[in-house]
C-alpha cells in the first residue's frame, strides 16, 4: 500500500515518576488507555531530561510527584508548547514538596517558569475524604455530559498561574494540617483546566492519586492500605479518555 494509506504513528513521551504514589500502578493504567489507540507510539521515562525525545513528542503525558525538570528542560517544554505541543498534566505534576525540621510540608517557589507552563502549583490538601467535583464548562467538549461526581482523592489547593480556562472545580471546607500554607486552603479550587501556550496548551487534572504499601518510604516503611482515589470512579476514567483524545487533537 502507498504510504499516504496508511494512518501516521502519534508520537508520545510518558513520564511517570516521584514520591509518596503508586508511580507503578498510574503508569500501567496510562498505558493501557494509550494502548486503546494504535497509532500511538509511546517512550516512558522517570523524569523529564531526555530533551530529543520531548522535541520530537506530538504530545505528552505526565503523573509525577516533585519531579522538577532542570531549567534547560523546562525552556525546551516551553517552546515545544509554543510551537503547538499538547500536554496533558496529571495529579501532582506541579509539585515541589520540602519537608521542613517542624515536621511541616512546604511547596517553595523554586519553579517558577515550570509552574508557569504547568498553570498551577501545589500548596497544600486536607487529609483525604470524599468531596464532590463539580461541572462548570457543560459545553466544553472535554467534560460535556460529565455529572457532578464524589471522589476520595487529595483535594489539591492550588496557586494559579494564570490565565486558565477551568473545567471543572470543587470547594474546599477544611485547611490541611501538616502543611505550611495549609489554612488558605478553604475556598474552591480547579479540578481541571486548560492553559494556552502559543500553538500549543496544558490541560491538567488534580485528581488521580494512587498509594500503596511501599510508597511512603523513607517516611513510613509500610503504608497499610493500597489507595485508589478516583482511579476507583468511571468518571475519572472517561476523563482520561477524552484528554488523550484532546492530547491527540480529536476534540
Amino acid at each position: 500500500m502507498a504510504a499516504a494509506a496508511h494512518p501516521s504513528p502519534i508520537n508520545c513521551v510518558l513520564i511517570a515518576g516521584g514520591k509518596y504514589h503508586d508511580i507503578d500502578y498510574a503508569r500501567l493504567e496510562l498505558l493501557k488507555l494509550l494502548a486503546e489507540d494504535a497509532r500511538i507510539r509511546v517512550r516512558v521515562f522517570e523524569d523529564y531530561e531526555n530533551a530529543d525525545a520531548i522535541q520530537k513528542a506530538d504530545c505528552i503525558v505526565s503523573y509525577t510527584s516533585d519531579v522538577i525538570p532542570s531549567l534547560g528542560i523546562q525552556e525546551v517544554l516551553r517552546d515545544w508548547l509554543h510551537e503547538g505541543g499538547r500536554w496533558y498534566a496529571l495529579h501532582g505534576t506541579n509539585s515541589v514538596l520540602e519537608l521542613r525540621e517542624d515536621r511541616l510540608w512546604d511547596a517553595p517557589r523554586s519553579a517558577p517558569l515550570f509552574m508557569s507552563l504547568v498553570g498551577s502549583q501545589f500548596v497544600s490538601h486536607p487529609p483525604i475524604a470524599p468531596y464532590t467535583v463539580s461541572n462548570v464548562a457543560p459545553e466544553h467538549p472535554l467534560v460535556a455530559g460529565i455529572e457532578a461526581f464524589e471522589t476520595d482523592d487529595e483535594l489539591y489547593h492550588l496557586e494559579i498561574h494564570g490565565p486558565i480556562e477551568v473545567l471543572l472545580e470543587t470547594e474546599c471546607h477544611e485547611t490541611s494540617p501538616g502543611f505550611v500554607e495549609g489554612d488558605h486552603a478553604i475556598g474552591k479550587h480547579p479540578v481541571c483546566y486548560l492553559k494556552s501556550h502559543g500553538d500549543g496548551a496544558v490541560l491538567y487534572l488534580s485528581i488521580g492519586h494512587a498509594r500503596s504499601h511501599h510508597d511512603m518510604r523513607p517516611l513510613i516503611e509500610y503504608w497499610n492500605s493500597e489507595d485508589r482515589g478516583a482511579w476507583a470512579r468511571p468518571a475519572f476514567y472517561e476523563l482520561l479518555r477524552r484528554g488523550l483524545r484532546w492530547m491527540k487533537r480529536e476534540l
